[in-house]
């Protein structure tokens, strides 16, 4: 179609806020483009006030689902700024001939520095630290070192692969779970490939860059808290739903794990009442994972392209359905 008469619309929170590019130039090559009015990802009923009218549709975090897309009386693209589809209905899509984009590998490097920061901050007790300075106090914490330890990777992907490249100047054992591993890398960085339990039970630091898929929702239960090795670290930088929260509390109550790091929650913003954001040796973050300059402008770019390249008959670089 001409891209003139397209009407766009783009929800993400920091699309363009890194690059105000994407913004001129979507608006120079669009006839319109609406942006997200709440400052926030969108619920069913806000995307389904939005859509009608719209043919193509950058999306932030919002829930897509069938509801939603009965409104979509145009619609020939959701390009989706991040990897994850699963607040998509792809079904839907699928059926109302509706092609679904995803941008892989675009926030991989911002992930993985993130889960590397919340590895080293429980290791070395930062947040503590710090605030025990600010409040007049000089303690002595025993912080743990990366040399010597052992940091299980679960999921080799884009992100994997990020966090043990810049693990390999710590001299540390890495061993990884992915069922189709890119055995070249593996070679290339000594990692040494495990069946999951076996990596959950050597593990110093187990660090999950596993999708949210059926098989790993809950995944993070009381039966695998409790094979970890005891005073292990747990970093969540994926999706909240690979963790049962009620499991990892008690897990955490009962001291066999000595920390964890969450940059996601199963409901987000968790509530104030969420005894996890009350432990010490919890580190919470807002999901913020992919909130870089470098992260956003990518994902900004490839979710544009696809988009743009949908509605003028061409094939998107990196289609999902």
């Amino acid at each position: 179609m001409d891209l003139k008469k397209a009407r766009l619309l783009v929800t993400p929170t920091s699309y363009g806020k890194n690059e105000p590019r994407l913004k001129t130039e979507l608006e120079q090559l669009a006839g319109s483009v609406t942006y997200n009015p709440t400052g926030k990802p969108l619920s069913s009923p806000e995307v389904a006030a939005l859509i009608a009218g719209v043919d193509g549709y950058i999306a932030g975090l919002d829930i897509i689902d069938r509801a939603a897309l009965e409104k979509a009386d145009r619609l020939k693209v959701i390009a989706r700024y991040g990897v994850g589809v699963d607040q998509v209905d792809l079904e839907a899509a699928r059926e109302k001939g509706i092609i679904v984009t995803n941008t892989p590998g675009a926030n991989s490097v911002s992930v993985a520095e993130l889960a590397l920061g919340l590895m080293l901050a429980l290791a070395r007790q930062i947040p503590e630290a710090v605030q025990s300075v600010q409040q007049g106090k000089w303690p002595r914490y025993a912080g743990v070192s990366l040399e010597g330890k052992t940091v299980g990777i679960l999921g080799l992907g884009a992100i994997g692969k990020q966090l043990a490249r810049r693990l390999a100047g710590f001299d540390c054992t890495i061993l990884a779970y992915d069922p189709f591993a890119d055995e070249n890398f593996v070679e290339e960085y000594r990692i040494e490939l495990a069946p999951m339990d076996m990596l959950i039970a050597r593990s110093d630091f187990v660090s999950l860059h596993l999708p949210l898929l059926p098989e790993t929702r809950g995944l993070v239960n009381d039966a695998f808290l409790a094979r970890m090795k005891k005073g292990a670290f747990l970093i969540n930088t994926t999706r909240g739903e690979v963790i049962d929260e009620a499991a990892l509390l008690r897990a955490l109550e009962s001291g066999h794990l000595r920390g964890v790091g969450l940059d996601a929650f199963t409901v987000e913003p968790p509530e104030t009442s969420n005894p996890l954001l009350h432990l010490p040796q919890v580190i919470a973050t807002p999901h913020l994972g992919a909130q870089t300059d470098g992260a956003t402008s990518n994902m900004g770019w490839f979710a544009m392209r696809d988009c743009l390249a949908v509605l003028r008959g061409e094939e998107p670089k990196y289609r999902v359905v």
